[in-house]
């Protein structure tokens, strides 16, 4: 048996050349939580039942997933009850800016209802608009690329990341963000 040992280099001349070109990563994505909103729509249909001014108008808050249906008699109780809804979901911590109205709808027996629906994930429109923000405004170095409802951002330097985060919370893109996965 040889007792050799093995010479070994530390310090930047061992490290291959796959750590030399290393990128730091995060991921940008739209999503809500879906307990969350449950909550808010349980409190909701319990305050409507509870308020003088929801009294006798059989005034409703159905959910089915992440669209919500509201019915009441009148348009103006329809705004009360979207205010009330409003209110319960910002309090559970759910961005409006994910929130879709549908038109209101005349219904049965002299009612109306209106379909709220909460968007989940980027489409690939609004995939196409952050990447080209990205593109224009995001420091030398930075790329970004859709991963189905996500949009991964990688650049050499944390700073650059950090300037993009910045930048996409500046602008208004229509719907609510989130940053996540951060790898170096």
């Amino acid at each position: 048996f040889s007792s050799r040992r093995r010479h070994t280099r530390s310090g930047p001349q061992s490290r291959g050349l796959g750590d030399v070109y290393k990128r730091q990563t995060f991921d940008v994505v739209s999503e809500v939580d879906a307990q969350e909103v449950r909550n808010a729509v349980d409190q909701a249909q319990r305050e409507i039942a509870n308020r003088f001014d929801f009294k006798n108008t059989n005034s409703t808050i159905e959910q089915n997933e992440m669209v919500i249906t509201l019915a009441t008699v009148s348009r103006d109780r329809l705004d009360a009850l979207r205010t009330v809804l409003e209110e319960k979901l910002v309090k559970r911590g759910v961005s409006l800016k994910g929130v879709d109205y549908g038109d209101v709808q005349d219904a049965t027996q002299d009612t109306v209802r209106q379909v709220v629906t909460i968007k989940v994930g980027i489409s690939s429109d609004k995939a196409k608009e952050i990447n080209k923000l990205i593109k224009a405004n995001a420091p030398k170095g930075t790329s970004s690329q859709t991963q189905g409802e996500s949009i991964r951002v990688s650049a050499k330097k944390r700073d650059a990341l950090q300037d993009v985060i910045a930048m996409l919370k500046a602008e208004d893109i229509g719907i609510p963000l989130q940053f996540q996965n951060f790898r170096d």
